[in-house]
C-alpha cells in the first residue's frame, strides 16, 4: 500500500519487460500471507519544519498539503496482474529520498490483503475527483495520517512473519546501494539494519525476521525506511512487495531434493548446488586438529583451487566440523581459507545441526547444500535428520568442480556472491552481540572517519548539512552559502568536514565543526542523525581534544545551545567529562580541563586529512 498523495501521475501503463513482470508474479505462488504497509516519502535528513524556508532541496508536492516533494513524479503505480500485491510503483528518487513508514507485522491472507489495497486504491481515485485542488490534498494528507495511525496500533501477538521481502527491478546499468532501517519509536539506540545491493536487473530480497527481531521490538511501535546510498538526483526504481510475510514454502523442501546420486540422470532436473559445505578433518585436510595440531596438518591436493573455482561461481562454501571452534578457525586462517567460510558451524553438536544452521543463515533452501564428510557415520546421520540435503564422500571431493550440480557460469555478479554475504554476516554477527555488549557491535561496524576541511569543493554539501540537520545541531545555526564563505576566509577558524563509513557501506558527509583556534574554543558543530549512537560524536571530541591540547595546558571550551531536540545527543560533553562554565543567552560554555585523561573507547578509527596549524598558533 502507499500513501494516497494528489498525484496526477498517480497510475500507469505497465511498461516493464515481460521477464521482469513474471519474476514479480513468483512470490505470488510461495507467499501465503503478509501486512500491508502504507509507505510514503520522506526525507533522510528531515528537519521538518524547518528545513521547508531554509533547505534548497524543498519543492512542495502538487496541492496544498506542503509536504516536500522528494520523488520526482510521486509514487507512480503501474498495475502488474499477478504480482504480489497487483502493481508495482515507479520511483525516480532525489538526492536524499527515502521510502518511510510506520510498521507492524499484522498478517493478512493474500484475498483479504488484495481487498484492503483496492480499496485504499478506490478511495484514493475517488478523492482525486474533488473540485478543488486545496480539498484534495487537504483530504489526502487526512487519509494518509489515519493510514499511519492504523500502522501504528500494536499488532496482535499470533502469528511473526517469515521475512521481510523487498521486491525490486533495477533498470540501471549500475548496482545501486540500498539501506534497510527498522527502529522502535522513539528509541535512540543502534536499529537494525541491512545493506540491500539492488543489482541491475530483479532484486528479491528477503530479511529474516529473526534477525530483526534481535535488535528490534516489533510488538510495540516501530519504523521501516529504505534509502538509496549516495546516487544523484532521478535514479528509477521499480518496487513490487516491501510488506513482511509469511512463506508457506519456507519449511518445505523444494521439489527437486535428489543429488546427482540419487537423481534420475537427467542433467535438466539436476538440483543445482547454492553451498558446499565441507568436513574439516581428513576431508579439507589431512590430520586430526585435536590430535596432531594445527601446525602438523597438511591440506589435501587441490583444496585451494577447487574453493577459488567454486567462489568464482557464486557458490558459497562453509564448514560443518566437530572440533574446538578457536582452533579451527585459526587453521583455515593459517592456509589463507578461512574468508572463504561463510557461517562455520564448528562445535561437538550433531553435524545435521550445524547444516541446518547454516541453511538458515544463509536463507537457502537445505535441498541446494552439498554435505562433503569422511566419515560414513556422518554422512548417515545427514541423511536420517536432513534427507534433502546431498552428501558426498571426501574421498571424491576432487569431483566436486566437475559435477552437474556445480556447473555454475562465472560472471561479475557470481564472483561477488560471496563478498555480499560476508558484509550480512558481519552485520548479523554484530547484531546479536548487540544487547550483550554495546561496544563490541559498534567495534564489529569497523566505523571510520575521514577528517577534511571545507573547501569550494565540499562547501555545497557542508551548506545542505548545515541547513538540514536539526537533531544533532549543537549550535542551532544553520548557515548561508556566503556565510561559510566568510568562515573559509577567516584565518582564526579551523573546519571539519566528516565523513564516515563502516562495513556495511558508506554514510557520506555527515558532519561539520568550526573551532576558533585562537580561543581554543569549538564554536559550531552537528552531525546527520544517521550516525547517532554509534559514537562518532565521542571520537570526533575526543580527536578535537587531543589536537588541541597544548603544552602550557590550556582547556579546551564548547559552545552548546540546548534545545529539546538535541539534548538527548548533547549527553556526549557530560560522558567526555566537559563541566559547565557559563550559560549566556541560551548558548552553555563548557570546558574540557587540560588534566584530564583524553578517553579513547578505539571504536571509531579516524583518518585526519586537514592541514591546519598547531593549536593556539595564528595563520600568517
Amino acid at each position: 500500500m502507499y500513501e494516497s498523495e494528489a498525484n496526477p501521475a498517480v497510475v500507469r501503463k505497465c511498461e516493464l519487460p515481460r521477464e521482469i513482470v513474471e519474476r514479480f508474479a513468483e512470490s505470488r505462488s510461495r507467499v501465503t500471507k503478509r501486512t500491508v504497509i502504507p509507505w510514503g516519502e520522506h526525507c533522510t535528513e528531515c528537519a521538518w519544519p524547518t528545513c521547508y524556508t531554509t533547505c534548497d532541496l524543498y519543492r512542495p508536492r502538487s496541492g496544498a498539503d506542503g509536504r516536500c516533494r522528494r520523488f520526482v513524479d510521486g509514487m507512480v503505480r503501474m498495475d502488474c496482474p499477478g504480482s504480489l500485491n497487483g502493481y508495482v510503483l515507479m520511483i525516480r528518487f532525489k538526492r536524499w529520498a527515502t521510502l518511510w513508514s510506520m510498521g507492524n507485522t499484522r498478517l493478512y491472507p493474500l484475498d483479504t490483503a488484495d481487498r484492503l489495497e483496492l480499496q485504499d486504491f478506490r478511495v484514493a481515485k475517488l478523492i482525486r475527483l474533488l473540485p478543488a485542488e486545496a480539498l484534495v490534498a487537504k483530504v489526502a494528507q487526512k487519509r494518509y495520517s489515519w493510514k499511519k495511525r492504523v500502522a501504528r496500533r500494536p499488532s496482535p501477538e499470533v502469528e511473526l512473519p517469515d521475512s521481510m521481502l523487498i521486491e525490486c527491478y533495477n533498470p540501471n546499468p549500475e548496482t545501486i546501494s540500498m539501506t534497510l532501517t527498522i527502529r522502535n519509536e522513539g528509541d535512540s539506540s543502534i536499529p537494525f539494519q541491512s545493506l540491500l545491493p539492488m543489482q541491475p536487473g530483479f532484486n528479491p530480497h528477503r530479511v529474516r525476521m529473526d534477525e530483526i527481531v534481535r535488535v528490534v521490538d516489533v510488538s510495540c511501535q516501530f519504523k521501516v525506511e529504505l534509502a538509496v546510498n549516495e546516487i544523484g538526483d532521478g535514479c528509477t526504481l521499480f518496487f513490487g512487495a516491501i510488506d513482511f510475510v509469511a512463506d508457506g514454502t519456507r519449511s518445505q523442501p523444494s521439489a527437486a531434493t535428489e543429488s546427482p546420486d540419487r537423481a534420475s540422470g537427467d542433467p535438466d532436473k539436476v538440483s543445482l548446488c547454492k553451498c558446499v559445505v565441507w568436513d574439516l578433518d581428513n576431508t579439507l585436510w589431512d590430520g586430526i586438529l585435536v590430535e596432531d595440531g594445527g601446525e602438523n596438518l597438511r591440506l589435501k591436493p587441490d583444496v585451494p583451487e577447487i574453493l577459488k573455482t567454486l567462489d568464482e561461481r557464486g557458490i558459497l562454501i562453509s564448514a560443518v566440523s566437530k572440533n574446538n571452534h578457536e582452533d579451527a578457525m585459526d587453521a583455515l586462517r593459517r592456509f589463507h581459507l578461512a574468508d572463504y567460510f561463510l557461517f562455520p558451524q564448528i562445535s561437538w553438536n550433531p553435524k545435521s545441526q550445524g547444516i541446518q544452521e547454516i541453511a538458515a543463515s544463509l536463507n537457502i533452501g537445505i535441498a541446494s547444500l552439498l554435505f562433503v564428510d569422511d566419515s560414513a557415520f556422518e554422512r548417515e546421520e545427514i541423511q536420517a535428520v536432513c534427507p534433502e540435503v546431498m552428501v558426498l564422500d571426501a574421498a571424491e571431493y576432487l569431483t566436486i568442480p566437475s559435477r552437474p550440480d556445480c556447473a555454475a557460469a562465472v560472471t561479475e555478479e557470481s564472483k561477488k556472491r560471496r563478498l555480499l554475504y560476508r558484509e550480512q554476516q558481519v552485520r548479523t554477527v554484530a547484531q546479536q552481540g548487540y544487547r550483550g555488549d554495546y561496544s563490541a557491535f559498534l567495534r564489529d561496524c569497523h566505523l571510520r572517519l575521514t577528517v577534511r576541511p571545507m573547501t569550494e569543493t565540499n562547501l555545497e554539501r557542508v551548506h545542505e548539512l548545515t541547513q538540514r540537520t536539526n537533531q544533532m545541531n549543537f549550535s542551532g545555526n544553520r548557515y548561508s552559502r556566503e556565510q561559510l564563505r566568510e568562515i573559509l576566509g577567516n584565518p582564526r577558524i579551523d573546519t571539519y568536514v566528516l565523513d564516515c563509513s563502516d562495513r556495511f557501506g558508506a554514510y557520506g558527509t555527515i558532519g561539520f565543526c568550526t573551532v576558533d583556534r585562537m580561543e581554543n574554543r569549538m564554536t559550531d558543530l552537528m552531525f546527520s542523525c544517521r550516525i547517532q549512537a554509534k559514537r562518532v560524536e565521542h571520537a570526533f571530541l575526543a580527536f578535537l581534544l587531543q589536537k588541541y591540547r597544548e603544552p602550557g595546558g590550556a582547556d579546551f571550551v564548547v559552545n552548546y545551545r540546548k534545545t529539546s531536540k538535541n539534548s538527548v545527543p548533547g549527553k556526549v560533553f557530560e560522558d567526555l567529562g566537559f563541566e559547565v562554565l557559563a550559560e549566556t543567552n541560551g548558548v552553555t560554555q563548557m570546558v574540557y580541563r587540560s588534566v584530564r585523561q583524553i578517553p579513547d573507547d578505539r571504536i571509531v578509527a579516524i583518518e585526519d586529512a586537514t592541514r591546519t596549524p598547531a593549536a593556539g598558533v595564528a595563520r600568517p
